[in-house]
């Protein structure tokens, strides 16, 4: 294989140990998009220790990684991170520790790119910290839904998050603000969800008896006339597993395009709501070097605390 002058050769530290190949070029080429990344590998262009891999290779201690010179179409590049969006992800660090950190992430914006995304969180936020070899989620929030997020800086740390989010050692708490009066008393809901493509290649979800155990626990917080601010706190972790609950039992998230109501739109317009009512605002989990535990909170934005107070007016 002839080598260019642009051709990189990468040797990987202690901190890349571990990682799969995929990820590592993730991170090493900014802009370019996982069809890309899984093309060269696929095609031999990235080798490790001269040799071809595969894209769930794991990188060792001294491994040499041979990265070739990229030049992206327009329309295949990852979008480059504008001022705004830099500017709003350096300032939404919650809290940082050395081999993790916990962002206040802004409603609107997917932690993934792809399907017509063409820049998620994880991929600007390694724009905006190109002083970080490793960066990667820990847990998901749906696009719509904002509050704390969990990140990890290193392999070995990202590796013992999940170790703590399989063990049910996190804890995590969310805000919502539901259509109608939820019951004091109503503390779970229990029911199996079920995913299904809705069409356009729309992903939803379904109460099933043929899906996964799931279970959320739920407290009121607020009671309004017309709506009820409650928290809700996942015990298993599905896709859209609270708005599911929600609605399942009666009382849909306010804001939500997928299982609101007519009514619960409505309403939402009265109290100018103009995104979904779901915040993670409390996060819970061991710290992955020293086993403490960290408690971080994300309080609510500006434009949910105006909500409520239209909520509260209404009475």
């Amino acid at each position: 294989m002839a080598e260019g002058r642009d051709v990189q050769w990468v040797e990987v530290s202690e901190g890349q140990v571990g990682q799969r190949i995929d990820n590592f070029l993730r991170t090493r080429l900014k802009g370019a998009p996982k069809s890309l990344i899984y093309r060269i590998v696929r095609k031999g262009e990235i080798r490790v220790n001269k040799k071809r891999v595969k894209a769930d290779y794991r990188l060792a201690l001294g491994d040499l990684v041979r990265i070739p010179p990229l030049r992206l179409a327009p329309e295949e590049a990852v979008r480059e991170v504008s001022d705004g969006l830099r500017n709003l992800l350096a300032g939404s660090v919650l809290v940082e520790g050395p081999d993790w950190m916990v962002l206040n992430k802004p409603a609107g914006l997917a932690v993934h790119g792809g399907s017509g995304v063409k820049i998620g969180l994880i991929e600007a936020l390694r724009q905006v910290r190109d002083d970080l070899d490793f960066l990667e989620l820990v847990h998901r929030l749906d696009r719509d839904t904002s509050g704390c997020l969990l990140l990890a800086k290193s392999r070995a740390a990202l590796v013992t998050l999940n170790q703590s989010l399989k063990a049910h050692q996190m804890d995590k708490q969310y805000l919502a603000l539901v259509q109608g009066r939820w019951p004091a008393r109503r503390e779970f809901v229990s029911a199996r969800l079920d995913r299904f493509d809705a069409g356009n290649g729309e992903r939803r979800v379904r109460v099933d008896n043929q899906g996964k155990v799931s279970r959320t626990r739920f407290a009121v917080r607020e009671a309004f006339s017309r709506a009820t601010l409650i928290e809700a706190a996942p015990v298993t972790g599905r896709t859209h597993q609270i708005r599911v609950h929600a609605a399942h039992a009666g009382h849909a998230l306010l804001g939500d395009d997928k299982y609101g109501t007519r009514e619960g739109g409505r309403l939402a317009r009265e109290l100018k709501l103009d995104r979904l009512f779901l915040h993670s605002h409390a996060l819970t989990f061991p710290e992955p070097t020293s086993g403490r535990p960290v408690h971080v909170k994300a309080p609510l934005g500006d434009a949910l605390e105006t909500v409520l107070a239209n909520a509260r007016r209404a009475d």
